[in-house]
């Protein structure tokens, strides 16, 4: 059964959990982290490592679709599977903190485990919000949310209603095999935009969390897959080397260990230096046992194993030696940026999502392109919309926002003496004219942020030609056009112009045309369900009773970023 997501606005949700299964070679996830749950076959012993042979391994990524929340930061105490006999295994060997917000681009590596081979049925997350870190946009501010659960308990608190668990059972067509000297990937995907309905007629704005549970065993999408660890090993010959994992932002911890394969392509940043291929794999040879890495790749479902395209180690990383700001630039005035919807990651406490980030640069500030290592490029490269990681010092480090509710103080980072790394900015429009080498868009949203988030002022050659954002110039090169149509909706990847030298405002490297955007349907028949949802349910085609007086607020269709309802 395919997976049927609602993708639809933020006052129509449900919460959709998906575990994806798929058979990998056993160069990934060598073990590490929990070895809770006995052997089902002969041999198997998970914790002890000379039966390894015997024994399969499971990997756990996270992902999100994309949504309104612009942060969604919660503790995973656990992620557990579940076989025949009712016996859990345990997948996270500690608690986890995530944000989900940040996961709509990329999956995470956020376990490896050595289990015993076998089936299993299902699974379960439990989800702490105590001490949870959620906000929305509310017209063109970001502000604090709270949750709720369907009766109307409050989630976001310290109380025994803050511990949420969401079981998920696996149909027998879509079970999870574990296989000896094999590793299998379980990717967990929370819809965040489906998950929720947002009434921004209260102050504070009030969620309710819907949770609703699908599975299905499908290999990864194709979401970039990023690996955060501390270096355990380095095997030159072989051109790989392993982690011990340490997901998201966390400055301590393990959560299992993972093997990660480079190749003659594979871009290295380590500290302030650019490596290509072996030579970038023979620096980080180099460096201690425990140096911080993050690589960002793709599963080969060919060969089965995760190579990464680019690696960062050392004082490349944030929060390693410097903290940093992960977010967009929203505006720009002289050398003073700001972000808005960022995550300031430190090096001597957790990372913190903050609502508004100011940011100085100058002369000395280091500036590079992902993807592009060995390039030079300077301060004013940093432009409204461009995503970055900026390194540096806060000149006021004890602000921290922990009250939510309390008036926004802006951190400032000081990263005139520092470094910024341009990450691939993700553009969402519908498409106003094109030609070749250029498409104009009526710009919809930056990454996670709606375009009423940014100024544009400064980004032109002249006042005159600062970005319009209703008709947004991107320079596609030899890009094929042919999948784009007027009015419809088109996703471009790229970077931004250069500031002060618009137009055009931005330049693609990858276009996702509407036919290729998700067309996702939702339909809803509350809690206890419908007996007769269909009136045909075929090999190729359903249709669907509307006339059914049980069919909830769901009942939508959503193919690119238009929102169809079904009794229109």
């Amino acid at each position: 059964m395919s997976l049927i997501k609602d993708l639809l606005s933020r006052r129509r949700g449900i919460w959709a959990l998906a575990l994806v299964a798929v058979g990998l070679s056993a160069c990934g996830g060598s073990g590490g982290g929990s070895t809770a749950g006995g052997p089902t076959t002969s041999g198997c012993v998970p914790s002890d490592p000379s039966t390894s042979s015997q024994c399969g391994n499971v990997i756990v990524a996270l992902t999100d679709a994309e949504g309104d929340f612009t942060s969604y930061t919660v503790d995973l105490l656990s992620i557990s599977l579940e076989r025949a006999n009712g016996s859990r295994v345990e997948m996270l060997p500690q608690s986890a903190r995530v944000d989900f917000a940040q996961l709509a681009s990329l999956s995470e590596i956020i376990s490896a485990t050595t289990v015993a081979p076998g089936a299993f049925v299902g699974g379960s997350i439990r989800i702490d919000y105590s001490d949870a870190e959620i906000y929305v946009e509310a017209g063109d501010e970001i502000v604090p949310v709270d949750v709720y659960d369907t009766e109307g308990n409050l989630l976001t608190t310290s109380s025994p209603n803050s511990i949420v668990d969401i079981d998920v059972m696996l149909p027998d067509s879509d079970r999870l095999f574990v296989t000896r000297a094999r590793t299998h990937l379980l990717s967990i995907d929370f819809d965040l935009e489906a998950s929720h309905i947002v009434d921004t007629s209260v102050d504070p704005i009030s969620v309710v969390a819907q949770p609703y549970l699908v599975a299905e065993v499908e290999p990864v999408d194709e979401k970039e897959i990023r690996v955060r660890g501390s270096l355990a090993s380095v095997d030159v010959d072989a051109g790989t080397y392993e982690v011990r994992l340490r997901p998201w932002h966390h400055r301590l911890g393990d959560w299992g260990t993972f093997t990660v394969t480079t190749d003659d392509q594979t871009e290295f940043e380590i500290d302030d230096a650019a490596y290509v291929g072996s030579a970038g794999l023979e620096a980080l040879a180099d460096k201690p046992s425990g140096t911080l890495t993050v690589a960002f790749g793709t599963l080969n479902l060919g060969d089965r194993s995760f190579t990464a395209d680019i690696v960062h180690a050392g004082d490349a990383v944030g929060g390693n030696r410097f903290s940093a700001v992960l977010g967009n630039i929203v505006s720009r005035t002289g050398d003073q940026l700001v972000m808005k919807g960022a995550v300031a990651i430190r090096t001597d406490r957790r990372a913190h999502f903050h609502r508004t980030v100011i940011v100085n640069v100058g002369p000395d500030t280091k500036v590079t392109k992902a993807g592009d290592a060995g390039t030079d490029y300077d301060k004013d490269d940093l432009s409204v919309g461009q995503r970055a990681l900026v390194f540096g010092e806060f000149l006021n480090p004890s602000v921290d926002n922990s009250d939510r509710f309390a008036p926004d103080i802006a951190l400032v980072l000081d990263a005139t003496q520092g470094r910024a790394r341009m990450l691939v900015t993700r553009l969402l429009g519908s498409v106003n004219s094109y030609v070749p080498g250029q498409i104009n868009l009526n710009l919809r949203a930056i990454d996670n942020l709606s375009v009423s988030m940014f100024h544009f002022a400064g980004t032109g050659m002249s006042p005159d030609y600062d970005a319009d954002p209703t008709d947004y110039e991107v320079a596609t090169s030899t890009l094929p056009l042919d999948a784009i149509e007027i009015d419809r909706p088109v996703r471009v990847l790229g970077f931004v112009t250069r500031f002060g030298a618009a137009p055009p405002d931005f330049t693609g490297r990858t276009l996702i045309g509407p036919r290729d955007l998700p067309a996702v349907l939702g339909v809803g028949w509350g809690v206890d369900g419908t007996a007769t949802p269909f009136s045909l349910l075929g090999s190729e085609s359903l249709v669907i009773l509307l006339d059914n007086e049980d069919i909830g607020v769901r009942h939508h269709m959503l193919i690119g970023d238009r929102l169809i309802d079904l009794y229109d």
